[in-house]
């Protein structure tokens, strides 16, 4: 019989949150806020459009160009710039939950695993994906 001075523990001991980011000690809103879906969105629609663009120009509009260039993109630009061109543009920033530079194998983990297209989709209540919580980072709002 429960204890109802002691509820039952949520799925993976997580306490509830009042606003995405707060368990990870980030602003409800703001300068340092999880960035929320539409910049996301918005984001990603440049990263992969400018792939899109390169590999028309010099590689006949290959899928496998644009996703090396998409790739190749995040890769450079996430640790030299804090993020990729589209999250830049949108106001956003990758960072390492641990503090400090974001280095080379996040950046590479998160990317490989956006491709995958599925880690992308799954989701906690901070508005991280799997995506961004394997490699132990969060796009924030810059």
């Amino acid at each position: 019989m429960p204890d109802s001075t002691n509820p039952p523990k949520t799925f993976g001991d997580a306490a509830p949150s009042e606003y995405p980011g707060e368990r990870l000690g980030l602003p409800q809103s703001g300068r340092g806020s999880i960035a929320r879906i539409g910049r996301r969105v918005v984001a990603l629609v440049i990263d992969w459009g400018y792939a899109m663009l390169i590999s028309l120009a010099f590689f006949n509009y290959d899928a496998l160009a644009i996703t090396v260039i998409f790739i190749i993109g995040q890769v450079v630009f996430i640790p030299t710039i804090g993020g990729s061109i589209g999250h830049r543009l949108t106001g956003l920033r990758v960072i390492s939950l641990s503090g400090g530079w974001v280095g080379i194998w996040r950046p590479v983990v998160r990317t490989l695993l956006l491709c995958l297209i599925l880690p992308a989709l799954i989701w906690d209540s901070d508005q991280r994906a799997f995506h961004d919580k394997i490699p132990g980072t969060a796009l924030i709002i810059a």
